[in-house]
């Protein structure tokens, strides 16, 4: 990975460390450097101001400090901020052994005294492998042809959204969504432009949900959902509206799609079927009208 593809300003760096002067110092050439850091001059501001500023990407921490040291800090910043990356700092290198560091959470170890540039590299290399896992994990989650999230990350976001409402009192609505006579836009078009057809919906799922609340998924085949968070029954018809107005403008199809409102006791399973029988109300009205999803041109 090429240094210019790493912005510095993105990292957010906390410095604790009860020597005030250092602090302050280190602190200076971090943001000469481009980083953005603070400076707090104990373990329990350490972890008050984590808690305060929830945009940490960094904690830099001294191991040796009274009261809350650098270890437990580490430890509880590992518990609380999974996703931080902790650099450890000792003059005292004899008494902490590098293993000890690394078990309790921190992603490496830097003796005192030492350049800036010793703690630069250090820091580069945590970011290069913090976006490797990353980008890695995004995969994993990710269905490869329309960019939205796959079955598996459905179920797994489901069970975490049904406990957050339930702990925040928020309302939580499901809609599924199925593409009208697919199999014979197939056949009539073929299978390329069929899933160009799954693109251009995939594209139209993410610019019609709310950004940084719902999210869309790819159930399995043309099959997709979205899951929307403190939202009631007229917020599920709104975004059905847009979806299905979108699809019949840009690709001429139509799409049905059926939702749910989480009700107080539903397993997700239970919630998934919900708005899977609701979806299915909904395709067979327009069997009985006859309706067709099917394009002539």
């Amino acid at each position: 990975m090429e240094k210019e593809s790493i912005n510095y300003l993105d990292e957010n760096i906390l410095v604790v460390d009860d020597e005030t002067e250092f602090g302050k110092i280190l602190v200076e050439l971090l943001n000469r450097l481009g980083f953005k850091a603070y400076h707090v001059s104990s373990g329990e501001e350490g972890i008050n101001e984590l808690r305060r500023k929830m945009s940490y990407t960094f904690l830099v921490t001294d191991i040796v400090m009274p009261g809350l040291d650098g270890l437990e800090l580490t430890k509880r910043t590992k518990t609380e901020f999974p996703e931080v990356c902790i650099i450890v700092m000792t003059g005292f290198s004899e008494e902490f052994k590098y293993v000890s560091v690394i078990n309790a959470g921190a992603t490496d170890f830097i003796n005192k005294p030492f350049r800036i540039e010793e703690l630069e590299a250090k820091i580069r290399r945590a970011i290069i492998e913090r976006n490797i896992r990353q980008e890695l994990k995004r995969l994993t989650i990710t269905d490869s042809l329309t960019g939205l999230y796959n079955q598996r990350h459905f179920y797994a976001r489901l069970k975490d959204e049904i406990i957050r409402s339930q702990r925040k009192g928020h309302r939580l609505g499901l809609i599924l969504l199925d593409l009208d006579d697919f199999k014979k836009f197939n056949d009539t078009h073929g299978h390329l432009a069929g899933d160009e057809h799954l693109q251009k919906f995939g594209k139209i799922i993410l610019a019609q949900i709310r950004q940084g609340v719902d999210s869309g998924y790819r159930y399995g085949g043309d099959e997709f959902a979205i899951i929307l968070n403190d939202a009631d029954e007229y917020i599920c018809m709104t975004i059905n509206r847009r979806i299905s107005t979108a699809f019949k403008e840009k690709c001429g199809e139509r799409v049905s799609m059926g939702y749910a409102i989480y009700a107080p006791g539903m397993t997700p399973e239970a919630f998934v079927a919900e708005a899977d029988k609701n979806l299915y109300k909904v395709k067979d009205k327009k069997k009985e009208a006859g309706v067709t999803g099917v394009s002539s041109e």
